[in-house]
Order: C-alpha cells, then sequence, then structure tokens
C-alpha cells in the first residue's frame, strides 16, 4: 500500500532522512519510534508529499507519487491526524467534517452531514456536532480530528504523533478511539511515543535514528529483545 524507496530529505544543508526504504502492506499497522530529531514525522510527511523527497520515490496503492498527480492520488488514498489537530476554529464540529466532502468531492451536503454524524458517534461525540473547537478539550478536538480523516473514507490514515500535544488525562480517550480504529481494514501508519499502544495495536514497529532505520520487528520482539545497541539506550530511557 505504502512504497518508500531510498528516500533522502534535507532542509538546507541537512540531511534529515538518510536512504529510507519501507514497504507497509494493505491494513497493516506499523508504528515508527525513535528519539525527537530521529526524522520520524518527515518520514510520514513523505508519504503524503507534505514534504517532496529530495531523491527517491515514493508508491501509494501501486502508483508513484510526483508533483503532479500528488494531490489525486493522496486525496483519494491518504488522510492524516496532526499534532495540533488543525480544525477550523470558525466552523463547528459537523462543518469541520463536511466541508472537504462537499467543496472537493462534491458530495451533497444532506449526505456528507450523515456520514459526518456516523463517524462521530464512532468517536463518541455526535452531541457536539454543533460546537465550536475552543469549546472542546483536546483530546475531544482531537478525537474530532480522526473522524474527520475516517469520513475522507481513504484506505490510509497517518498520524504524527496524535497525543503529543494534550494533557496526560486526555491522551486515553484518544488512543482509545485509536485502538478501535485499528481493528478496521485501514492502513494505519503511526508515530507515537506511546509505547503500551504500540504493543497492543502494530503489527510491526521501526526504530528510527539519525534519519534512518534502525531496527524493526513485531512489537513484543522489538520492546522485549532489542537487537542493536542504540535501541537498548531508547528503549531503557522511555520504559
Amino acid at each position: 500500500m505504502i512504497q518508500l524507496q531510498n528516500i533522502n530529505k534535507s532542509f538546507g544543508d541537512v540531511q534529515v532522512l538518510k536512504d529510507v526504504n519501507l514497504q507497509v502492506k494493505e491494513g497493516e499497522k506499523l508504528v515508527i519510534l525513535g528519539p525527537s530529531g530521529s526524522g520520524k514525522s518527515t518520514t510520514i510527511r513523505c508519504m503524503n508529499f507534505l514534504e517532496e523527497p529530495t531523491s527517491g520515490l515514493v508508491g501509494i496503492d501501486g502508483e508513484i507519487v510526483t508533483k503532479r498527480n500528488k494531490n489525486k492520488i493522496v486525496g483519494e488514498k491518504m488522510s492524516m491526524v496532526f499534532q495540533q489537530f488543525n480544525l477550523y476554529p470558525h466552523k463547528t464540529v459537523l462543518e469541520n467534517l463536511t466541508l472537504a466532502p462537499i467543496k472537493i468531492k462534491k458530495i451533497k451536503k444532506w449526505d456528507a452531514e450523515e456520514k459526518a454524524m456516523y463517524f462521530l458517534e464512532k468517536v463518541g461525540l455526535e452531541h457536539k456536532a454543533h460546537a465550536y473547537p475552543q469549546e472542546l478539550s483536546g483530546g475531544q478536538q482531537q478525537r474530532v480530528a480522526i473522524a474527520r480523516a475516517l469520513v475522507a473514507n481513504t484506505k490510509i490514515i497517518l498520524f504524527d504523533e496524535p497525543t503529543s500535544a494534550l494533557d496526560p488525562e486526555m491522551v486515553k480517550e484518544v488512543l482509545d478511539v485509536m485502538v478501535d480504529l485499528a481493528k478496521e481494514n485501514i492502513t494505519m501508519v503511526c508515530v507515537t511515543h506511546e509505547m503500551g499502544f504500540a504493543r497492543q495495536v502494530a503489527d510491526r514497529v521501526i526504530f528510527m535514528d539519525d534519519g534512518q532505520i534502525i531496527e524493526e520487528g513485531k512489537p513484543n520482539e522489538f520492546f522485549d529483545h532489542p537487537q542493536t545497541e542504540r535501541a537498548k539506550q531508547f528503549l531503557s530511557k522511555i520504559m
């Protein structure tokens, strides 16, 4: 479903990704771990061309992504949940969920709203449909952002540290929604520091450091028996 081939990414003189090669199968739940500055977020932002790779190829569902076709391919195949929710503050929750389907996909307003309410119910927020983002807690806003990604009906959802901006007591409500979502046949790629979530949900974990994939494996294998010294150091500090 996702293929990264020899991906390099530089910002000025700083090389952030170094020959990253990665394949994600349809329906797979992949968690990307690593210290700050290791290239985790840049990796998934290259997947959907929010960051264009300096060199290398990105393939999505069998198609090579380019500048010319990125909007079409990414728009049809991928959604993304960000750290900071990225909701429109001047629009209600329902309007945030229906804006893209109505404007971009030309879906009728009634149909878009019906679908939005279905997914708001899935994340436990149907009663907040007419509230504005500033009236919600951080955890609620992130659940709305996940519902918005679901409304897009894409095969792939990317999560870029979706709980890192939340107060600790709000983290669980978002992770619970993501755990339920992981039971669906959706391809999920998640950058996170939530080790319990990674153990519970991931089919595979990759560990990055200094712009490279250092190690990968099944969650229990990685957490219980890391193979590289760098992974052992990392896990010793966070577990």
